[in-house]
Protein backbone atom coordinates (compact mmCIF):
# COMPACT_ATOMS: atom_id res chain seq x y z
CA UNK A 1 0.00 0.00 0.00
CA UNK A 2 0.93 3.78 -0.58
CA UNK A 3 1.72 6.33 1.04
CA UNK A 4 -1.90 8.69 1.68
CA UNK A 5 -2.41 11.56 -0.36
CA UNK A 6 -5.35 12.49 1.42
CA UNK A 7 -5.91 15.31 3.97
CA UNK A 8 -3.91 14.47 6.86
CA UNK A 9 -6.09 13.75 10.25
CA UNK A 10 -5.51 15.93 13.00
CA UNK A 11 -3.96 13.83 16.13
CA UNK A 12 -3.86 14.83 19.76
CA UNK A 13 -1.21 13.25 22.31
CA UNK A 14 -1.57 12.31 25.60
CA UNK A 15 1.89 11.47 27.55
CA UNK A 16 4.66 11.14 25.24
CA UNK A 17 6.50 14.13 26.48
CA UNK A 18 10.22 14.70 26.14
CA UNK A 19 12.78 11.57 26.34
CA UNK A 20 9.39 9.32 26.55
CA UNK A 21 10.32 6.46 24.42
CA UNK A 22 6.89 5.31 23.28
CA UNK A 23 5.80 8.61 22.62
CA UNK A 24 8.01 9.02 19.86
CA UNK A 25 7.17 5.53 18.11
CA UNK A 26 3.70 6.50 18.45
CA UNK A 27 4.43 9.93 16.59
CA UNK A 28 6.72 8.61 13.76
CA UNK A 29 4.42 5.45 13.24
CA UNK A 30 1.43 8.32 12.63
CA UNK A 31 3.63 9.88 9.98
CA UNK A 32 5.06 7.42 8.24
CA UNK A 33 2.31 7.08 5.80
CA UNK A 34 0.75 10.42 5.87
CA UNK A 35 -2.17 9.74 8.00
CA UNK A 36 -2.28 12.02 10.59
CA UNK A 37 -0.82 15.17 11.86
CA UNK A 38 0.14 16.04 15.38
CA UNK A 39 -1.62 19.28 16.25
CA UNK A 40 -2.03 19.13 19.81
CA UNK A 41 -0.99 17.67 22.88
CA UNK A 42 -0.84 17.32 26.97
CA UNK A 43 2.71 15.96 26.75
CA UNK A 44 3.38 15.70 30.62
CA UNK A 45 2.09 16.16 34.33
CA UNK A 46 3.21 19.53 34.97
CA UNK A 47 2.48 22.89 32.57
CA UNK A 48 5.80 23.55 32.02
CA UNK A 49 7.39 20.46 30.74
CA UNK A 50 4.20 19.74 28.56
CA UNK A 51 4.28 23.47 26.98
CA UNK A 52 8.47 22.55 26.77
CA UNK A 53 7.76 19.29 24.52
CA UNK A 54 5.15 21.16 22.50
CA UNK A 55 7.18 23.95 21.58
CA UNK A 56 10.31 21.35 20.69
CA UNK A 57 7.98 19.61 18.22
CA UNK A 58 6.65 23.12 16.78
CA UNK A 59 3.22 22.77 18.14
CA UNK A 60 1.57 26.47 18.74
CA UNK A 61 1.78 27.52 22.12
CA UNK A 62 -2.03 27.45 23.06
CA UNK A 63 -2.55 24.00 21.90
CA UNK A 64 -0.07 22.47 24.47
CA UNK A 65 -1.88 21.51 27.24
CA UNK A 66 -1.32 21.62 31.16
CA UNK A 67 -4.09 19.30 31.74
CA UNK A 68 -6.01 16.54 29.44
CA UNK A 69 -9.40 17.05 30.37
CA UNK A 70 -8.79 20.80 29.16
CA UNK A 71 -7.32 19.85 26.38
CA UNK A 72 -10.70 17.14 25.53
CA UNK A 73 -13.02 20.49 26.27
CA UNK A 74 -11.37 22.64 24.37
CA UNK A 75 -10.16 21.03 21.16
CA UNK A 76 -14.13 19.43 20.82
CA UNK A 77 -14.87 22.95 20.83
CA UNK A 78 -12.43 24.14 18.03
CA UNK A 79 -13.37 23.74 14.18
CA UNK A 80 -10.20 22.89 13.29
CA UNK A 81 -9.70 20.67 16.55
CA UNK A 82 -8.26 17.01 16.26
CA UNK A 83 -9.89 14.21 15.49
CA UNK A 84 -8.61 11.65 17.26
CA UNK A 85 -6.23 11.34 20.33
CA UNK A 86 -3.13 9.29 21.23
CA UNK A 87 -2.42 8.00 24.64
CA UNK A 88 0.60 7.10 25.41
CA UNK A 89 0.66 7.61 29.38
CA UNK A 90 1.12 5.22 32.79
CA UNK A 91 -1.29 2.60 32.67
CA UNK A 92 -3.45 3.60 35.48
CA UNK A 93 -4.20 6.77 33.32
CA UNK A 94 -5.36 5.05 30.34
CA UNK A 95 -9.03 4.63 31.06
CA UNK A 96 -9.63 8.04 32.16
CA UNK A 97 -7.91 9.34 29.45
CA UNK A 98 -9.88 7.70 26.80
CA UNK A 99 -13.02 8.38 28.76
CA UNK A 100 -12.96 11.89 28.68
CA UNK A 101 -11.96 12.01 24.84
CA UNK A 102 -14.60 9.62 23.94
CA UNK A 103 -17.14 11.59 26.00
CA UNK A 104 -15.96 14.73 23.85
CA UNK A 105 -16.45 12.77 20.77
CA UNK A 106 -12.82 12.35 19.84
CA UNK A 107 -11.53 8.90 18.70
CA UNK A 108 -9.12 7.37 20.84
CA UNK A 109 -5.72 5.68 19.84
CA UNK A 110 -4.61 4.36 23.23
CA UNK A 111 -1.21 2.11 23.65
CA UNK A 112 -1.47 -1.20 25.31
CA UNK A 113 -3.31 -2.81 28.18
CA UNK A 114 -6.49 -0.61 27.35
CA UNK A 115 -7.05 -0.29 31.18
CA UNK A 116 -5.78 -1.48 34.61
CA UNK A 117 -9.30 -3.41 35.49
CA UNK A 118 -11.64 -5.68 33.75
CA UNK A 119 -14.25 -3.32 34.93
CA UNK A 120 -12.70 -0.24 33.32
CA UNK A 121 -12.24 -1.94 30.18
CA UNK A 122 -15.72 -3.05 30.45
CA UNK A 123 -17.15 0.90 30.98
CA UNK A 124 -15.01 1.86 28.05
CA UNK A 125 -16.32 -0.64 25.49
CA UNK A 126 -19.87 0.22 26.19
CA UNK A 127 -18.70 4.25 26.06
CA UNK A 128 -17.15 3.62 22.79
CA UNK A 129 -20.33 1.52 21.23
CA UNK A 130 -22.62 4.53 22.77
CA UNK A 131 -20.42 7.52 20.83
CA UNK A 132 -20.17 5.81 18.09
CA UNK A 133 -15.84 6.23 17.85
CA UNK A 134 -13.08 4.04 17.55
CA UNK A 135 -10.85 3.11 20.76
CA UNK A 136 -7.92 1.22 19.16
CA UNK A 137 -4.91 -0.58 21.34
CA UNK A 138 -1.91 -0.26 19.65
CA UNK A 139 -0.82 -4.33 19.84
CA UNK A 140 1.68 -3.80 16.98
CA UNK A 141 2.84 -7.10 16.78
CA UNK A 142 -0.31 -7.87 15.06
CA UNK A 143 0.39 -5.71 12.10
CA UNK A 144 3.44 -7.38 10.77
CA UNK A 145 3.00 -8.98 6.98
CA UNK A 146 4.06 -11.79 8.11
CA UNK A 147 1.52 -12.01 11.09
CA UNK A 148 -1.41 -11.25 9.14
CA UNK A 149 0.05 -13.79 6.62
CA UNK A 150 -0.10 -16.72 9.57
CA UNK A 151 -3.72 -15.63 10.18
CA UNK A 152 -4.53 -16.11 6.74
CA UNK A 153 -2.95 -19.61 6.75
CA UNK A 154 -5.12 -20.62 10.11
CA UNK A 155 -7.47 -19.22 8.36
CA UNK A 156 -7.65 -21.23 5.05
CA UNK A 157 -7.11 -24.65 7.35
CA UNK A 158 -3.61 -24.85 6.14
CA UNK A 159 -2.49 -26.22 9.75
CA UNK A 160 -5.97 -28.23 10.00
CA UNK A 161 -6.78 -28.38 13.41
CA UNK A 162 -5.42 -26.49 15.81
CA UNK A 163 -4.06 -28.25 18.67
CA UNK A 164 -1.16 -26.28 20.92
CA UNK A 165 -0.74 -22.72 20.96
CA UNK A 166 2.82 -22.11 22.27
CA UNK A 167 3.63 -18.01 22.79
CA UNK A 168 6.46 -16.44 24.82
CA UNK A 169 7.37 -12.75 25.05
CA UNK A 170 11.09 -12.87 27.38
CA UNK A 171 12.80 -9.89 27.78
CA UNK A 172 15.63 -9.08 30.54
CA UNK A 173 15.56 -5.55 31.11
CA UNK A 174 14.36 -5.56 34.53
CA UNK A 175 16.76 -8.33 35.32
CA UNK A 176 18.18 -5.85 38.06
CA UNK A 177 16.20 -3.61 40.35
CA UNK A 178 16.18 -0.86 38.02
CA UNK A 179 12.99 0.91 40.00
CA UNK A 180 15.19 0.99 43.24
CA UNK A 181 17.73 3.23 40.81
CA UNK A 182 15.60 6.03 40.00
CA UNK A 183 14.78 4.97 35.80
CA UNK A 184 11.59 6.21 34.99
CA UNK A 185 10.18 3.54 32.65
CA UNK A 186 10.93 0.51 35.33
CA UNK A 187 9.81 2.80 38.19
CA UNK A 188 5.89 3.50 36.88
CA UNK A 189 6.13 -0.24 35.30
CA UNK A 190 6.70 -1.49 38.77
CA UNK A 191 4.30 0.34 40.53
CA UNK A 192 0.48 -1.09 41.19
CA UNK A 193 -0.86 2.24 41.41
CA UNK A 194 0.65 3.36 38.54
CA UNK A 195 1.09 0.39 36.37
CA UNK A 196 -2.28 -1.64 37.49
CA UNK A 197 -2.02 -5.18 39.72
CA UNK A 198 0.22 -7.24 37.04
CA UNK A 199 4.03 -6.23 35.97
CA UNK A 200 5.67 -8.47 33.13
CA UNK A 201 1.84 -10.28 32.52
CA UNK A 202 0.03 -6.73 32.02
CA UNK A 203 2.76 -5.36 30.15
CA UNK A 204 4.19 -7.84 27.34
CA UNK A 205 1.83 -10.87 28.34
CA UNK A 206 -1.12 -9.00 27.08
CA UNK A 207 1.08 -8.47 23.57
CA UNK A 208 1.66 -12.17 23.52
CA UNK A 209 -2.08 -13.12 23.98
CA UNK A 210 -3.62 -10.75 21.93
CA UNK A 211 -0.63 -12.26 18.96
CA UNK A 212 -1.69 -15.62 19.79
CA UNK A 213 -5.63 -15.15 19.42
CA UNK A 214 -5.12 -12.96 16.58
CA UNK A 215 -3.48 -15.90 14.20
CA UNK A 216 -5.05 -18.68 16.08
CA UNK A 217 -8.67 -17.03 16.06
CA UNK A 218 -9.11 -18.42 19.56
CA UNK A 219 -9.74 -17.19 23.02
CA UNK A 220 -8.72 -18.70 26.26
CA UNK A 221 -11.67 -20.30 28.32
CA UNK A 222 -9.29 -21.06 31.45
CA UNK A 223 -5.91 -20.92 32.74
CA UNK A 224 -3.74 -21.99 35.32
CA UNK A 225 -1.47 -19.29 36.74
CA UNK A 226 2.23 -18.74 38.25
CA UNK A 227 3.10 -15.29 38.82
CA UNK A 228 6.85 -14.66 40.60
CA UNK A 229 8.68 -11.31 41.65
CA UNK A 230 12.33 -12.77 41.32
CA UNK A 231 13.41 -9.27 42.28
CA UNK A 232 13.70 -8.94 46.10
CA UNK A 233 11.32 -5.96 46.90
CA UNK A 234 9.56 -5.82 43.39
CA UNK A 235 5.86 -5.29 43.67
CA UNK A 236 4.55 -6.89 40.65
CA UNK A 237 5.53 -10.29 38.82
CA UNK A 238 8.39 -9.95 36.88
CA UNK A 239 7.62 -13.63 35.34
CA UNK A 240 4.11 -15.23 34.62
CA UNK A 241 3.81 -18.72 33.48
CA UNK A 242 0.28 -19.96 31.98
CA UNK A 243 -1.44 -23.07 30.75
CA UNK A 244 -3.90 -22.36 29.19
CA UNK A 245 -7.32 -23.80 27.81
CA UNK A 246 -9.05 -22.39 24.80
CA UNK A 247 -12.41 -22.66 23.74
CA UNK A 248 -12.66 -25.63 21.29
CA UNK A 249 -10.34 -28.38 22.99
CA UNK A 250 -6.77 -26.44 21.83
CA UNK A 251 -4.30 -26.30 24.32
CA UNK A 252 -1.63 -23.70 25.16
CA UNK A 253 0.95 -21.76 27.35
CA UNK A 254 2.06 -18.29 27.87
CA UNK A 255 5.52 -17.35 29.18
CA UNK A 256 6.34 -13.65 29.99
CA UNK A 257 9.35 -12.80 31.47
CA UNK A 258 11.46 -9.36 32.05
CA UNK A 259 14.09 -10.96 33.69
CA UNK A 260 14.96 -14.05 31.25
CA UNK A 261 18.98 -12.20 31.09
CA UNK A 262 20.18 -13.19 27.54
CA UNK A 263 17.11 -11.81 25.89
CA UNK A 264 16.27 -8.52 24.19
CA UNK A 265 12.62 -8.58 22.76
CA UNK A 266 12.18 -12.37 22.17
CA UNK A 267 8.55 -12.62 21.10
CA UNK A 268 7.81 -15.88 19.64
CA UNK A 269 4.29 -17.63 18.41
CA UNK A 270 4.27 -21.40 17.35
CA UNK A 271 0.97 -23.18 16.49
CA UNK A 272 0.33 -26.71 15.35
CA UNK A 273 -2.32 -28.25 13.93
CA UNK A 274 -3.41 -32.12 12.71
CA UNK A 275 -2.11 -31.05 9.45
CA UNK A 276 1.06 -28.74 10.04
CA UNK A 277 2.90 -26.24 12.24
CA UNK A 278 3.73 -22.71 11.93
CA UNK A 279 6.66 -20.76 14.04
CA UNK A 280 6.42 -16.36 14.36
CA UNK A 281 9.84 -15.15 15.61
CA UNK A 282 9.40 -10.92 16.59
CA UNK A 283 13.44 -10.61 15.89
CA UNK A 284 12.89 -11.87 12.52
CA UNK A 285 10.08 -10.32 11.71
CA UNK A 286 10.08 -10.95 7.78
CA UNK A 287 10.25 -14.28 8.04
CA UNK A 288 7.22 -17.49 8.95
CA UNK A 289 8.40 -21.12 9.25
CA UNK A 290 5.69 -23.53 7.99
CA UNK A 291 5.96 -27.39 8.49
CA UNK A 292 3.61 -29.35 6.95
CA UNK A 293 3.23 -32.78 8.80
CA UNK A 294 5.54 -35.13 7.40
CA UNK A 295 7.01 -32.80 4.56
CA UNK A 296 9.94 -30.31 4.49
CA UNK A 297 10.23 -26.70 6.70
CA UNK A 298 9.43 -23.72 4.74
CA UNK A 299 10.49 -20.41 5.23
CA UNK A 300 8.50 -17.90 3.90
CA UNK A 301 9.64 -13.98 3.44
CA UNK A 302 8.03 -11.24 3.61
CA UNK A 303 8.08 -9.89 0.54
CA UNK A 304 7.27 -12.57 -1.74
CA UNK A 305 3.94 -13.47 1.17
CA UNK A 306 1.06 -14.39 -1.60
CA UNK A 307 -1.95 -13.36 0.04
CA UNK A 308 -4.12 -9.80 0.52
CA UNK A 309 -3.38 -9.08 4.09
CA UNK A 310 -0.05 -9.31 3.70
CA UNK A 311 0.38 -7.28 0.45
CA UNK A 312 -1.65 -4.41 2.70
CA UNK A 313 0.51 -4.07 5.29
CA UNK A 314 4.04 -4.00 3.23
CA UNK A 315 5.76 -1.09 1.85
CA UNK A 316 8.72 -2.01 0.61
CA UNK A 317 10.16 -4.19 -2.14
CA UNK A 318 11.13 -8.06 -1.56
CA UNK A 319 14.72 -7.97 0.46
CA UNK A 320 14.03 -4.65 2.19
CA UNK A 321 13.68 -5.51 5.86
CA UNK A 322 10.58 -4.13 7.77
CA UNK A 323 9.94 -4.02 10.99
CA UNK A 324 8.63 -3.17 14.30
CA UNK A 325 7.81 1.15 13.08
CA UNK A 326 6.48 -0.15 9.96
CA UNK A 327 3.91 -2.51 12.14
CA UNK A 328 3.06 0.45 13.80
CA UNK A 329 2.29 2.59 11.47
CA UNK A 330 0.17 -0.51 9.84
CA UNK A 331 -2.32 0.52 13.23
CA UNK A 332 -2.16 4.06 12.66
CA UNK A 333 -2.73 4.04 8.80
CA UNK A 334 -5.88 1.03 9.76
CA UNK A 335 -7.41 3.69 12.52
CA UNK A 336 -7.56 6.62 10.17
CA UNK A 337 -9.27 4.48 7.27
CA UNK A 338 -11.97 3.74 10.06
CA UNK A 339 -12.41 7.48 10.99
CA UNK A 340 -12.38 8.20 7.35
CA UNK A 341 -14.83 5.42 6.34
CA UNK A 342 -16.97 6.82 9.23
CA UNK A 343 -16.66 10.84 8.33
CA UNK A 344 -17.70 9.34 5.00
CA UNK A 345 -20.76 7.24 5.49
CA UNK A 346 -19.27 4.07 4.52
CA UNK A 347 -17.91 0.52 5.53
CA UNK A 348 -13.99 0.22 6.39
CA UNK A 349 -11.72 -1.44 3.39
CA UNK A 350 -11.25 -4.98 4.40
CA UNK A 351 -7.54 -4.54 4.68
CA UNK A 352 -8.22 -2.20 7.53
CA UNK A 353 -10.11 -5.02 9.50
CA UNK A 354 -7.38 -6.27 11.38
CA UNK A 355 -7.04 -3.22 13.84
CA UNK A 356 -6.99 -4.56 17.41
CA UNK A 357 -9.63 -2.45 18.74
CA UNK A 358 -11.51 -2.11 22.31
CA UNK A 359 -12.97 -5.78 22.27
CA UNK A 360 -9.20 -7.23 21.91
CA UNK A 361 -7.83 -4.99 24.73
CA UNK A 362 -10.88 -6.47 27.17
CA UNK A 363 -10.26 -9.46 26.26
CA UNK A 364 -6.17 -8.94 27.76
CA UNK A 365 -7.32 -8.03 30.78
CA UNK A 366 -9.84 -10.64 31.62
CA UNK A 367 -7.04 -12.71 30.38
CA UNK A 368 -5.17 -10.69 33.59
CA UNK A 369 -7.78 -10.89 35.68
CA UNK A 370 -8.46 -14.76 35.67
CA UNK A 371 -4.26 -15.24 35.79
CA UNK A 372 -4.16 -13.11 38.86
CA UNK A 373 -7.09 -15.06 40.57
CA UNK A 374 -5.39 -18.26 39.29
CA UNK A 375 -2.22 -17.36 41.06
CA UNK A 376 -3.84 -16.56 44.03
CA UNK A 377 -5.53 -19.27 45.01
CA UNK A 378 -2.61 -21.45 44.21
CA UNK A 379 -2.50 -22.32 40.79
CA UNK A 380 -5.65 -24.09 40.08
CA UNK A 381 -7.46 -23.64 36.69
CA UNK A 382 -9.60 -20.53 36.50
CA UNK A 383 -12.23 -19.74 34.35
CA UNK A 384 -11.51 -16.72 31.71
CA UNK A 385 -14.62 -14.42 31.73
CA UNK A 386 -16.36 -13.11 28.23
CA UNK A 387 -16.75 -9.91 27.16
CA UNK A 388 -21.00 -10.48 26.81
CA UNK A 389 -21.11 -11.32 30.57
Amino acid sequence: MSASFQRPLRLGMVGGGQEAFIGAVHRIAARLDGEFELVAGAFSSTAERSAASGAALGLASERCYADWREMARLEADRPDGIEAVAIVTPNHLHAPVAQAFLQAGIDVICDKPLAISVREGRELAALAQAHQRLLAVTYNYSAYPAVRHARDLVRAGVLGELRLVQVEYAQDWLAEPLEQQGQKQASWRCDPALAGPAGALGDIGTHAYQLACFVSGLRAASVCAELSSFVPGRRLDDNAQLLLRFVGGARGALWASQVASGCENALRLRLYGSKGGLEFDQEQPNQLRLTRQGGSSEILTRGRLDSTAARAATRLPPGHPEGYLEAFAQLYREAAEHIRARQQGRAPAAESLGLPQVGDGLEGLLLVDAALRSHRAGGIWTRVEEIKE
